[in-house]
């Protein structure tokens, strides 16, 4: 954000130049110093170590994963932050499609907006185990407590034979 700041005024001044307007006076000022400058001025070689070692700071930022695998959880208290990890939810939600009748085997993928479910079902009709799932996988859901609900899809079908 600061840097997005900081970078405003001068996109602003590029596109002024750009549509035949002068160019701002700091503008001016810093290419008319940068010219009187070598490239061996202490003052040069320190800004051009800083804008490095920002530079290398933002593409480590860039490649960090970062919090990316948690799910934010519902606050209850203001100092504390909960989130559980994507695999560890799908656990969770695997777990609860196991306890309903008639489903042999499921597949479950946790998104950050969207809770995939494929089951296997063997044994009771492919309607009953789904409306059956789907109750089970909201309740589930809702047990959670994740501050975004996701959406749901669950897809039941039969295994081969």
């Amino acid at each position: 954000m600061l840097l997005l700041a900081a970078l405003g005024p001068l996109l602003y001044d590029v596109a002024a130049v750009r549509a035949d307007r002068p160019a701002a006076a700091w503008r001016t000022e810093l290419a008319d110093q940068l010219a009187a400058r070598s490239l061996d001025d202490p003052w040069v070689v320190a800004i051009a170590v800083a804008l490095v070692v920002v530079g290398l700071a933002l593409i480590v930022a860039a490649l960090t994963p970062g919090l990316r695998g948690v799910l934010p959880m519902r606050r209850t208290d203001a100092r504390v932050r909960p989130g559980i990890e994507r695999n560890a939810a799908a656990q969770v939600v695997r777990d609860r499609a196991m306890d309903v009748a008639g489903v042999m085997s499921v597949r479950v993928r946790v998104g950050r907006s969207r809770v995939r479910v494929a089951a296997r079902a063997h044994f009771r009709d492919l309607d009953e185990v789904r409306a059956d799932l789907d109750g089970a996988m909201r309740h589930a859901l809702a047990e959670l407590d994740l501050a975004h609900r996701p959406a749901l899809t669950v897809q039941v079908s039969r295994p081969a034979s």
